[in-house]
């Protein structure tokens, strides 16, 4: 199970791009997403939580500590924080565990699995950088929303499929979803 974590930051295109891959790939999928995330997945693209929780093999409630996902002996492959907000990245950075994505991402550092960090802000500050240059000392992959244009996108779901494309390939999972380059 790859469970993926949505915040409050712009970029939630990518976050529903990746669990309908993984769906494609069958591969089960735990959502998790921040108050603030609702509010922007129904801004950006018109979803309602619903629809997230309808496309998810399972959904965690972002409050409930109690929650599986909360315990180190919860057993998932691997996740992904996408998009990652700043306040999301710097309460991982500090152990601060106050909600099931930040204390999700404190059980994968503290057990050695692999956890993608998708950074959605810019310009970063300096205390930015240190927080990811922290969570990477500790493993953590970042993958800042970069794209990139060497592949000729030719519209948002070209540039969009380049970060899940990377996302995938961060966790070893084969795709196509964009023209490598050759």
């Amino acid at each position: 199970m790859i469970i993926i974590a949505i915040t409050g930051a712009s970029g939630v295109i990518y976050s529903v791009k990746l669990i309908k891959a993984l769906n494609d790939l069958n591969i089960e999928t735990g959502v998790v997403i921040s108050e603030p995330a609702e509010i922007i997945l129904e801004y950006e693209l018109g979803i309602k939580l619903d629809y997230i929780k309808e496309i998810a093999s399972q959904y965690f409630e972002v409050n409930d500590l109690t929650a599986s996902i909360n315990s180190g002996s919860f057993q998932f492959d691997s996740l992904v924080i996408v998009p990652c907000s700043m306040k999301t990245l710097s309460s991982i950075a500090n152990g601060y565990a106050n909600n099931s994505i930040s204390r999700v991402a404190d059980v994968a550092l503290k057990e050695n699995r692999k956890i993608v960090i998708v950074a959605r802000e810019t310009p970063l500050r300096s205390v930015h950088l240190e927080n990811m240059l922290k969570i990477s000392k500790e493993g953590g992959i970042i993958l800042p929303a970069m794209p990139a244009f060497y592949h000729k996108p030719e519209n948002i779901d070209d540039i969009s499929n380049f970060i899940v494309g990377k996302i995938l390939d961060s966790l070893n999972i084969e795709n196509d979803l964009f023209k490598r380059w050759e």
